[in-house]
């Protein structure tokens, strides 16, 4: 055999035995089925077709134990190869990464300049805010102050501001809508209240004064009235002297004057004016006409009571001299006019007349009298007045 045929010969193509057949063909079938898992049906990420054919190459090395110490050389050649390649790559992605941060550095400088200017001025403006809220809640303290210090002259009591206000809900108390219109409310309801304590009410020492007035007044009233009897009691004493010293000199004189006024005195009497110059001329005034005082009492009374003045009537009848018109037919009077329609009862105006009289001069009503006023205030469902009544008259 020539040499040119054996070289020939040489470069024909080894024969594999079987089990190379079978290794070569698994691999081959192992290298298909992870890439098919991978789901890269052509060039998948470096890393994963890295390890799937380390993991042929470390299988190929375990199959040819005797090329095991040549290729185990080489993977590890390789392996490191790699690892130097992974790590400049890894390298080269940080300073890629520190190229652009160092590129955007002057933007971000300035943008953050412009930042910090933007929010110096912003804390000025809520510094200068924020100083004229602390001078308004100042103010706001010191006038609360001020206005805690005036009502605690008038309300001793504690103010607890945590409780709600009495007739709003949570929800209102925090509106200030709905705050203003219960203020004006409030306000409202305060104007109609004062308006009428100032209409139906009177202060104590107002009435204390009136009282004290009244009694005054009541005594001058007593001593014109004393003063104006002496005066009428003088006059017609001074009247009667002179009509009969006329009579006497008119006459013949030939009896004393004396005689000639005892003369007189019998005539009235068979007259029936028993006694009245006797009175007059004993010089007691108190005595004189009171039967017909009280007489001109009486028809006083019932002419109002006919006028329908039942007011000054209720009045006229409790202020009475000697009481004369206190009693059970007064009020039977007045119970016989009866309800009228559009005013106060008359029977209840005569006993409030009655019972303020007689609270004024200290002089207490009868047992029958009062009992009829209470039921009269009962009635007429006036429970203040029956409660007053039977104060006073303790």
């Amino acid at each position: 055999m020539s040499v040119h045929q054996i070289r020939k010969h040489a470069v024909l193509p080894p024969i594999i035995c079987r089990s190379d057949k079978e290794f070569l063909e698994s691999m081959q079938r192992y290298i298909i089925t992870e890439t098919e898992r991978l789901g890269c049906n052509e060039e998948g990420p470096a890393d994963e077709y890295y390890i799937i054919y380390r993991n042929v190459f470390d299988k190929v090395i375990e199959h040819a134990t005797a090329y095991k110490s040549i290729l185990t050389s080489i993977k590890k050649e390789y392996d490191a190869f790699i690892e130097t390649i992974k790590k400049s790559q890894r390298t080269a992605v940080c300073l890629h990464g520190k190229l652009k941060s160092l590129a955007a550095e002057p933007t971000a400088l300035v943008y953050h300049r412009k930042r910090t200017i933007q929010l110096e001025a912003k804390m000025r403006i809520i510094e200068n805010n924020s100083s004229k809220i602390q001078s308004q809640i100042h103010k706001i303290k010191q006038h609360r102050a001020e206005y805690d210090t005036k009502e605690a002259k008038y309300c001793p009591f504690s103010k607890d501001p945590s409780k709600p206000i009495p007739g709003m809900t949570v929800q209102e108390s925090v509106n200030l809508d709905a705050l203003t219109e219960y203020m004006k409310h409030l306000e409202d309801k305060y104007a109609e209240i004062k308006q009428t304590m100032l209409i139906k009410y009177v202060p104590a020492q107002r009435k204390a004064d009136l009282d004290e007035e009244m009694i005054v007044l009541v005594k001058r009233r007593d001593v014109a009235e004393n003063l104006n009897k002496k005066l009428q009691f003088s006059h017609q004493r001074l009247q009667i002297i002179s009509q009969a010293l006329t009579s006497w000199i008119t006459s013949d004189m030939s009896t004393p004057f004396q005689d000639f006024v005892e003369q007189i005195q019998k005539t009235k009497c068979l007259q029936g004016d028993q006694g009245v110059v006797e009175e007059l001329l004993k010089d007691d005034p108190h005595r004189a006409k009171e039967a017909e005082m009280t007489l001109h009492y009486i028809e006083r009374f019932n002419e109002l009571i006919s006028l329908g003045e039942y007011e000054k009537a209720a009045s006229y009848a409790a202020n009475s001299p000697r009481r004369i018109l206190r009693n059970i037919g007064t009020v039977n009077t007045f119970k016989a006019v009866g309800k009228i329609r559009g005013k106060p009862l008359p029977l209840l105006l005569f006993f409030e007349a009655l019972f303020i009289t007689s609270h004024a001069f200290r002089c207490p009503v009868d047992a029958a009298l009062t009992l009829e006023g209470i039921k009269c205030g009962l009635s007429e469902k006036r429970l203040d007045l029956v409660i007053n009544w039977v104060t006073q008259e303790r």
